[in-house]
This record gives structure tokens, C-alpha cells and sequence, in this order.
């Protein structure tokens, strides 16, 4: 009798050497320095493939594994000891970080599906569908403590090869006739995937140009189209296009239109000279209250580069401006926010508000945001973005310690759960791999959490807060040449910049002995209620020769935070920050007077 995973190779017809092909793509996995897995973690990988490959599915239960792998004795209890479920949830974002990755090309790929420790086996060369049986144990823990339960994801399968061809010709015609749909509902701007009606709308008018030179009529006739490609890498936004009327003639009222069409938001602009260069005018309008929210200039050389360049450039920096997380639209909306104290009924809302908590994390709002978001996700489960946000709120939960229950390891896993989630929905999501990044940082994979916030920075070049993450994510381990650059960029980027942006630039100027740039920088970190920030004024005043100053910022700091007050160099470890840095804050602090409470 065939084990059941020859059995299920037979039927889908698949070349019968696929137990060797596992266990090739096993060494591939134990070879690769890109998959993270600790020791413990690959002996537990090979244990589960090899039962499996044996025709032991079904007796890969906690107990067991506890035994085999992790050298528990008979008394061991998987419900007290969590280790089990601990490791398999980890396992299981080591497999889909190499697979993201590294082995995303790779002719078999392992998956342990949550809710049984059994790994499945996907032939990638044709469909992802499993090689191996549905099975095995299913005790593996599948739901963050709270009980929020993250769904599984259906498996896709070659049923289709079954049909006959008429039907599945058929098929293929209907699919691309509902691609075409798809196409069509996105550049309408009614797209399906966000029916959240607070999801703002905005509308990119044809830029004008009075002038008769063909590369500024050129750069005013595409600039408009830009704009449009590099505000769709931001979330959740509805873009429309503009009326089928001729605009290019006379001059064009945006509110107007805007209010026209029905949209909230309008992004018009004009090109012309100045003296030998060319210049770019924006503006940003929000159309049901006639005001203008932003307007700038570019000036270009006229040989610093191709037209196309200076297209992309002018177009992804007003595209971040207006699209960022704390970009002009998103702050608009978040002031509009009603102050309520329970979850909100939009998914939308409720990730504006994760943005509006990620500010200053303030302990007060915490609750209110992660129930918020817990209800988006349950009501809303195919929503990336609130998966996404989730995860940084959970991270948040674990190593601030606020809203905890149980094992802050289980609130580190809960959040990653959360995150990977997002990613399984959609891979390219750029809040979950910048929520990756954090929550490896925070768990110590300092190297992992780099690669996650360099992949959001690659998918989305045009988001200041995906340099603003990787910029402090290096600056944090001390590399300050890489990560500053970034910050001052995303800061010049941004026109409502959270403090914590700040914090690394004050840093640097700490270590290179710039006080005065220090301090401007520190208070600028201020603004959001931030206790370090206060920490960096209170370094800064003393190094200035400002006692009384240093005295009051230190107070702040034990007012806002006595955690860091009380020691100041277990909380920057926590946030990774390299030991020669620690040194010199320290060394700050006792000169600002600041001194380790006495214990008792």
C-alpha cells in the first residue's frame, strides 16, 4: 500500500520521485543562509517532513514533537508548556520569509498549514497545489490569545485539468473577460477590493501649460498619468480619472470638478520656465470644504536629466506627499475623525486610527485601536491592510506591554501571525512587510527586519515612511551613513513628520558633537508627547550649558515614561539600539543630572 502522499502524487499525476524532490528541497532549505530558522527550529523541519514523507501525518500531535524535537519528558503537557505551538508558528514565518525570497523559485515548496503541524508540499514548476494529503494533527495553535482567528487560505488546485477542453476554453474566456471587468472597475476608481466609504477618492486633473516648447507641453501631458501610477502603491485610495470633456483648454476649476464628479480630493498643477528651468506647480484641494491643503514648486534644469526622469521624480514626490501615511490627505481625514471610544463599523476608519496611535502610542488610545481593528478584521477578513496594522498594534502590546495577556512571547507571535497574514493575502503589501520589519527588530532578527523594510522601500520607493523605517531600523545598529540619509529624506518628504523620525538624526548629532543641531532636532521629536525625545533635549540643554532646562526635560521624562526614567538602557536595548550608542546617551543623562533610582 502507497503512503498517502504517493497516493495523492499519483492522482495529480505528478512525477512519482516527489518524496526525493522533498527531501532536496529540504537540504535546499538547511543550506541556505537565507532561511532563518534556529537549530531547534530546523530539527523540528526535518522531523515533520520526514513523518510525513513516512506515512505518519497523523501522529504529529504537540505531545509527540515535544518528545522528539524539543526533549521534553513523558509528563510534558503541550497545553502548559506552549513551546510546541510556539516554534510550529515560527516555523511557519521562517518557510514564508525563504519562500517570499530566496525561494520563490524554488520547484517544491513546504508549507505548514495553521492548524495542524503536517506540512503540505507544492509542486511550483506547474499549479501550487499540494502534493500532499489534508491531515495530520490539528491541536497546533491557530488563534492570537484573544481568541481573534485568523482564517486559513484555500489551497488552489488542478481540477481544471479534469474538464474537457471546450469547457475549459470556456473558462479561460470568462477569465479574461472578468480581468477586464477588474481593469475596468480600477481605472473608473470602483474597484471592488475597498467598499469602506470614507476611503478617500482622489482625482489627478490635466496639468496646464501655456507655453508652446514641446518638452514642457510633453511633461504637462504626462505628468498628470504619473502621478496617478505612484499614488496607486498607497493603500486604499480610490483614483479616478478625470471627466471625458476636453480640459486642456482655459483654465480649470478644481473644486469644481471635484465637486463634479463627486470626489473628495484633486491634484491639479501647471508647468512653464523659470529663468532657464523648468517648473512644476502643484496643488492638493479638498473639494467639499474649497481649501487648498497643499501647493509647491519644483524647478528642474533642463539638462539635469532625461524628461522621463524629471517626470518620475516630480510626479513621486508630490504622489508621496498627498498618499503617505502621514501625508496630507491621510492627516485631513484623521482630523475628521469622530471622537468615539468604541470600534468604529469602517475598516478604513480603523486603520486611520492605527496611523493616528502610531504617532505617540498613547496607552489611552491602544485599547481602542486594536478593538477597532480586531472588529475590521473579523468583519472585513480579506482586508490586507487591517491585518497589517494589526500586527504592529499587537507588536505594540508586547514590548510596551500594554493591553498583554499571558506570555509576551505569545503577543510577539500573535503579531507576527497578524503581519504574515497580510502578506499571505498580499504579498506586496507594504504596511505588512514595514510591519515585518518592526516585529523582527523587536524579537532580535535585527537582519531580517532590515530585509523586510528594504523589500517595502523597493515596492514603494515613493513612501517616506518606508525610508523612515529603514533609515532608523540601520541608525538604531549604528549604521548612521546609510540610515540618516534616509530620515532627512523622508522628513523633507513628509509635511506632518512623526517625532520618532527625529530621534536618530538627534543621535547622530550627539555622537558628532553638534548640540545645537542636536537640541532643534530633539525638540522637534517633541511634538508628538515622545519620552526619548525629552531624554535627547535634556542631553542636549546640559551639553549647552542649560542646566535648569536639562532638569525640566528630565522631568518629562519621568513624568511621560517612569519606565525609561528608571533605566533608560534596558528600554534603547529593547529597541536594539547598538552599545556604543547606550554609552553616549548615558553618559548624557548622568551630565543632565539624571541618576538610577535607588531600589527600595
Amino acid at each position: 500500500m502507497p503512503s498517502g502522499v504517493q497516493r495523492e502524487v499519483a492522482l495529480e499525476g505528478v512525477a512519482f520521485d516527489c518524496p526525493q524532490r522533498v527531501r532536496e528541497e529540504v537540504s535546499r532549505l538547511l543550506d541556505s543562509e537565507q532561511f532563518r530558522a534556529t537549530p531547534k527550529r530546523r530539527e523540528m523541519l526535518k522531523f515533520l517532513v520526514y513523518e510525513t514523507l513516512a506515512g505518519r501525518a497523523d501522529t504529529l500531535k504537540g505531545y509527540t514533537i515535544g518528545l522528539s524535537v524539543f526533549g521534553r519528558d513523558e509528563d510534558f503537557d503541550p497545553q502548559a508548556d506552549p513551546i510546541v505551538r510556539l516554534e510550529a508558528r515560527r516555523l511557519r514565518h521562517d518557510l514564508d520569509s525563504y519562500y517570499i525570497a530566496e525561494g520563490a523559485g524554488n520547484p517544491i515548496r513546504i508549507s505548514i498549514p495553521k492548524g495542524q503541524y503536517a506540512p503540505r508540499f507544492h509542486d511550483q514548476r506547474q499549479d501550487p497545489a499540494s502534493l500532499a494529503p489534508e491531515g495530520g494533527n490539528t491541536d497546533a495553535d491557530t488563534t492570537p490569545s484573544d481568541g481573534l482567528v485568523i482564517p486559513a487560505q484555500k489551497e488552489t488546485g488542478r481540477r481544471y485539468q479534469q474538464l474537457p477542453w471546450a469547457i475549459a476554453a470556456l473558462a479561460t474566456v470568462v477569465a479574461i473577460l472578468a480581468l477586464a471587468g477588474c481593469l475596468f472597475l480600477f481605472l473608473s476608481g470602483d474597484t471592488p477590493a475597498r467598499p469602506d466609504a470614507s476611503a478617500p477618492s482622489v482625482m489627478v486633473l490635466p496639468f496646464e501649460v501655456a507655453s508652446v516648447d514641446p518638452k514642457e507641453q510633453l511633461l504637462a501631458a504626462g505628468i498628470s498619468d504619473q502621478i496617478m501610477t505612484a499614488l496607486s502603491l498607497f493603500p486604499d485610495f480610490k483614483i479616478y480619472l478625470p471627466p471625458s470633456q476636453d480640459l486642456s483648454s482655459g483654465r480649470i476649476d478644481p473644486i469644481e470638478v471635484g465637486r463634479a464628479e463627486g470626489v473628495s480630493f484633486v491634484i491639479s498643477g501647471s508647468v512653464g520656465s523659470d529663468r532657464g528651468r523648468i517648473r512644476v506647480n502643484a496643488r492638493l484641494v479638498h473639494a467639499e470644504t474649497k481649501r487648498v491643503l497643499w501647493s509647491g514648486s519644483y524647478y528642474r534644469a533642463r539638462n539635469a536629466g532625461t524628461l522621463l526622469d524629471i517626470e518620475h521624480d516630480i510626479a513621486g514626490e508630490i504622489a508621496g506627499i498627498a498618499g503617505q501615511a502621514y501625508g496630507v490627505i491621510k492627516t485631513q481625514l484623521a482630523q475628521a475623525l469622530p471622537r468615539v471610544e468604541a470600534a468604529g463599523k469602517d475598516s478604513f476608519e480603523c486603520v486611520l486610527r492605527g496611523y493616528v496611535y502610531r504617532r505617540n502610542f498613547s496607552n489611552e488610545l491602544y485599547p481602542v485601536v486594536r478593538g477597532c481593528l480586531e472588529e475590521a478584521v473579523r468583519r472585513d477578513p480579506g482586508y490586507a491592510e487591517a491585518w497589517a496594522m494589526l500586527g504592529w498594534i499587537y507588536l505594540d502590546g508586547a514590548r510596551f506591554g500594554i493591553g498583554q495577556e499571558g506570555n509576551p512571547e505569545l503577543a510577539y507571535d500573535r503579531a507576527l501571525d497578524a503581519a504574515s497574514h497580510a502578506l499571505t493575502l498580499d504579498a506586496g503589501n507594504v504596511l505588512g512587510l514595514k510591519a515585518m520589519s518592526s516585529i523582527n527588530h523587536y524579537m532580535g532578527n535585527v537582519a531580517e527586519g532590515e530585509r523586510f523594510a528594504r523589500k517595502a522601500l523597493e515596492l514603494n520607493p515613493y513612501d517616506p515612511d518606508a525610508q523612515a523605517q529603514l533609515g532608523w531600523r540601520l541608525a538604531a545598529v549604528g549604521k548612521m551613513g546609510e540610515g540618516i540619509p534616509l530620515l532627512r529624506q523622508a522628513i523633507e518628504r513628509t509635511s506632518n513628520a512623526p517625532g520618532w523620525y527625529f530621534h536618530m538624526i538627534a543621535i547622530d548629532h550627539l555622537l558628532n558633537g553638534r548640540y545645537p543641531e542636536m537640541l532643534t532636532a530633539a525638540k522637534k521629536g517633541t511634538v508628538d508627547g515622545s519620552s526619548i525625545s525629552w531624554c535627547l533635549v535634556a542631553i542636549a540643554q546640559a551639553e549647552l550649558g542649560n542646566p535648569a532646562s536639562a532638569e525640566l526635560a528630565l522631568r518629562k521624562v519621568a513624568e511621560i515614561s517612569p519606565e525609561l526614567y528608571a533605566d533608560p538602557a534596558k528600554v534603547l536595548r529593547s529597541h536594539q539600539v547598538e552599545e556604543k550608542t547606550i554609552d553616549a546617551l548615558l553618559t548624557g543623562l548622568k551630565k543632565a543630572g539624571w541618576s538610577a533610582p535607588q531600589n527600595g
